[in-house]
């Protein structure tokens, strides 16, 4: 029985623990005498039910006791806290600003992580998506018609497979004519998406059948944008290839994925897709494939799956699948295709908010120790009254709750502001950046965050003050100190923040020196006073040849007469976009190619006579593009240093012949231009051959205009020719080529801003930091000071005592954070052009810097050390 009892008891003891400290303090003993009589007495009457009912009365009464009493206690301890920050209202001001700013930038870049890593997909089983890559060697290659009913006949591990590609229309109908990017997929696209109609319908089976009535979807974007979100536009008609097209539904909105499109329309409606030679030629490839695994199927089985479909079509058609090319199929989870250009700049920034918020909650931590100092007296006081250790820790811990939620809540005020750059940035980088918005998942996240940096912020100050502070009130004087513990304690998180800060430096910094880098990078032409603009024919107008070329010729006629226009051509695509590519397959006169045999390859580009002198690309032999290099002459072609250098080799290609149709014509090359930059700063420059707009016209065109005067000045007149020659003729991204420029940057230079601001923000409270700990060290140390100056020390000695214990704290921690550095900017390896993780400029230009701005912060306190009058000092004490 006595067992019994004693086990009772524990169990009785380890439920009090539920009550606050003080309540069991005060009332604990008599409570368990009480309880320890009553289940005697239980025991004894109603034996073994008296006992459970005893114990289901207690734990319940317990259970709803709690609450009571721990807000109860809460409150009280938030009063007291509240008048204490009306007390110290500096402090209280630069605690929330500081805990603000690191928890506003942590929650600002979770709120993209968020949406753009941690959110499942916002379609139906987007678990289930996969996309289908095409590999030949090195380059993934596009899919054809007859590719596309292979692979859907065949698999075992897919129950849904479609098509998607991107072609540009004009849409008529509307006050004015518009170009619309146009989605061109299979009728079952967005059922295997698991995506419905915000209004109208999806298409259906009967929409791709040869000879069905043209119909669009609209995507809610360009609902938005275009009709201003009206639901009446459903059922409305519009004009595109010289078919009535009749809208049947819009799009919630998700994110669009591989391109940003205005419209969709089944297959059989793009007069490319639906012609039947398109659809028999195994080699016509131009589409992107998309699949929707079978329940309970992982990307593995379905990867082992296709890939038997692509062997047997490789023994089926060797000549559309060359052995030699090593030919392959790729199986990719859409989630990671959506995401992995994204994943490496987003954990970077993450880290990036983390460390802030690290060095916030050192610097609030030393500021709260500064302030022990002041509170001493107050807790020795609350000691001698009988508060127990535990009460006193409590209250500081409050305290420090209190000012990481005030500090979240402004964090979130400024990451609420930052939402819409955040959006714009992530949007470079993936589709998905439309789903960033401050949720509930976010607004749990800065919760969390709060309650964890009033941990970190509060615990080291709360315990200091755990220590005895009894003898305070012996020493009574102006003086008391916090000893050497804590002293050591503030010198630690003085070395924290400086570390830290310079890791975050280096970050910055080599992301700064990349960018840096990337913007002196020689593009091979000029793109200053050049104005671009993309038209892109009715190809139901202008479908031949002829028209094409008519066309285009006319309008660069009268654009190069055009006022203030020094030169005008055109280009299948300019520099810096992911426009149209036309790779293709050669070989050269005299080398006849073995079967089997890989062929040289190269991108092709269409452009004008005039295109090489409009961008100032030098011809370094040979001759450019001639008016006469027309049809009905020998075909002609330039190519660019690097295809020389690569596949003529020590050959000059000048005079030599290539063909590109298996022998049925040949090309001779006359000229060898400079390198460009094509697909932007940071990538290789491609082997390219040039060919003359005359002899191979195009529907679709990028113009160039060379200006004397800023090149959006005349936007309008060269579009008022354009209208002049065919009123329905719409012109697309109007745009300087220094803004195509601009924007091919735009990524790596926000991810450098974003970094450096992290960086200075650190540095700045790092930096405060540190000159609010020597000043503090300063005030401690004022009667030590005078002492020293009385028995003959000089002020250019105490400067340099002060000026050496404040830089000797910041040495330290720059020699932890270049350790730390070390290791962790191999992480920034990919991020970075043409820089190494351990780039020694970089390195010893932050630390120069960040010893720098610890200079500056403890001189001021130095320089008040070296002014103490000794007489004062010591007529204080």
């Amino acid at each position: 029985m006595a067992a019994a009892d004693s086990k009772a008891t524990r169990f009785y003891r380890a439920l009090l623990r539920l009550l606050p400290f003080d309540f069991r303090s005060d009332y604990g003993p008599e409570m368990e005498t009480v309880f320890h009589e009553q289940h005697q007495a239980a025991g004894r009457r109603q034996g073994t039910t008296g006992v459970l009912r005893l114990w289901w009365e207690t734990i319940v009464g317990i259970f709803r006791t709690a609450p009571g009493e721990h807000l109860a206690m809460f409150r009280q301890d938030a009063g007291f806290a509240l008048r204490m920050m009306r007390k110290s209202p500096g402090f209280t001001l630069a605690a929330i600003l500081t805990l603000g700013l690191g928890i506003g930038a942590n929650s600002a870049i979770f709120s993209v992580v968020n949406a753009v890593l941690l959110k499942p997909l916002p379609y139906e089983h987007g678990e289930r998506l996969v996309v289908l890559q095409h590999r030949m060697g090195m380059v993934d290659q596009p899919f054809s018609a007859l590719d596309i009913s292979d692979y859907r006949g065949q698999n075992h591990s897919l129950d849904g497979l479609v098509e998607y590609h991107n072609m540009n229309f004009i849409l008529l109908g509307r006050s004015e004519p518009e170009r619309v990017e146009t989605g061109v997929v299979s009728w079952n696209y967005f059922d295997v998406f698991g995506v419905k109609p915000l209004f109208g319908r999806s298409f259906r089976a009967g929409d791709e059948q040869a000879g069905a009535p043209a119909v669009l979807m609209l995507s809610y974007e360009y609902w938005i944008k275009s009709f201003g979100g009206d639901p009446t536009v459903v059922n409305k008609t519009f004009k595109m290839n010289d078919k009535v097209h009749t809208v049947i539904g819009v799009l919630p909105p998700v994110p669009q994925y591989p391109d940003e499109n205005d419209v969709y329309m089944p297959t059989t409606a793009c007069p490319f897709r639906s012609r039947p030679s398109f659809i028999a030629n195994r080699s016509s490839r131009m589409m992107q494939v998309f699949g929707r695994m079978k329940p309970g199927v992982g990307v593995r089985q379905a990867q082992a799956d296709l890939s038997s479909i692509a062997a047997n079509l490789q023994k089926a058609y060797p000549k559309d699948y060359p052995p030699a090319n090593d030919y392959a199929m790729k199986t990719v989870a859409l989630e990671e295709a959506l995401t992995h250009n994204a994943r490496p700049t987003m954990l970077v920034l993450l880290a990036a908010a983390g460390f802030v918020l690290l060095i916030a909650c050192a610097n609030v931590a030393n500021l709260n120790l500064s302030r022990m100092v002041r509170r001493e007296r107050e807790l020795a006081v609350r000691a001698a009254l009988g508060a127990g250790r535990a009460r006193m820790f409590r209250q500081l811990l409050t305290e420090s709750f209190l000012l990481a939620v005030v500090g979240g809540g402004l964090g979130l005020i400024f990451s609420w502001g930052a939402l819409s750059l955040l959006v714009s940035f992530a949007a470079r980088f993936t589709p998905r950046a439309r789903e960033i918005q401050m949720d509930g998942w976010v607004l749990g996240f800065t919760f969390l965050v709060a309650v964890l940096t009033s941990v970190l912020s509060g615990t080291v100050p709360a315990l200091a003050a755990r220590e005895s502070v009894v003898g305070n009130l012996k020493e009574g004087g102006a003086q008391s100190t916090l000893g050497r513990g804590k002293h050591r304690m503030r010198s630690l998180l003085i070395v924290g923040q400086v570390a830290v800060s310079f890791l975050l430096l280096i970050g910055a910094g080599l992301m700064l020196r990349s960018f840096i880098k990337l913007q002196h990078v020689d593009p091979g032409f000029q793109p200053e006073n050049v104005l671009t603009m993309n038209i892109s024919l009715d190809f139901v107008k202008y479908n031949t040849n002829d028209k094409q070329r008519a066309f285009f010729e006319t309008l660069l006629e009268k654009i190069q007469a055009q006022s203030g226009v020094k030169s005008a051509a055109a280009s299948m695509m300019i520099p810096f976009t992911t426009g149209m590519t036309m790779t293709g397959d050669f070989w050269m006169e005299g080398e006849t190619p073995a079967p089997g045999q890989t062929l040289p390859s190269a991108d092709f580009r269409i452009v004008s006579p005039s295109y090489f002198e409009t961008l100032h690309i030098p011809v370094l032999r040979g001759r450019g593009f001639l008016q006469t290099d027309r049809p009905g002459n020998p075909d002609v072609a330039i190519v660019n240093r690097s295809a020389a250098q690569h596949l003529w080799r020590s050959k000059d290609p000048v005079g030599t012949r290539f063909t590109a149709d298996g022998g049925k014509s040949w090309t001779q090359v006359v000229g060898v231009i400079g390198d460009i930059k094509h697909y932007g700063l940071d990538k290789e420059v491609a082997d390219e051959i040039y060919v003359p707009m005359a002899q191979n016209p195009m529907g679709s065109s990028s113009l160039v205009v060379k200006t004397a005067v800023e090149p959006m000045s005349i936007a309008g007149g060269v579009i008022e020719l354009l209208h002049g020659i065919d009123p329905n003729q719409p012109a697309a991204r109007v745009r300087s080529l220094e803004q195509v420029r601009a924007e091919s940057v735009a990524a790596p230079r926000l991810t450098t801003n974003l970094l450096g601001l992290f960086a200075l923000l650190a540095l700045a409270i790092a930096a405060t930091g540190i000159g609010g700990v020597m000043a503090l060290t300063v005030g401690q140390r004022r009667h030590e000071i005078g002492v020293r100056m009385a028995i003959g020390a000089r002020p250019a000695e105490i400067l340099r005592m002060i000026l050496g214990q404040g830089l000797g704290l910041a040495l330290v921690g720059v020699a932890l954070g270049l350790v730390g550095a070390l290791w962790l900017t191999q992480v920034l390896q990919q991020l970075l052009f043409e820089v190494t993780p351990t780039d020694p400029v970089t390195y010893a230009g932050v630390a120069a810097v960040l010893g720098l701005a610890a200079l500056v912060a403890c001189y001021i306190p130095a320089r008040r050390a070296a002014r103490v009058d000794p007489i004062v000092a010591l007529r204080v004490e």
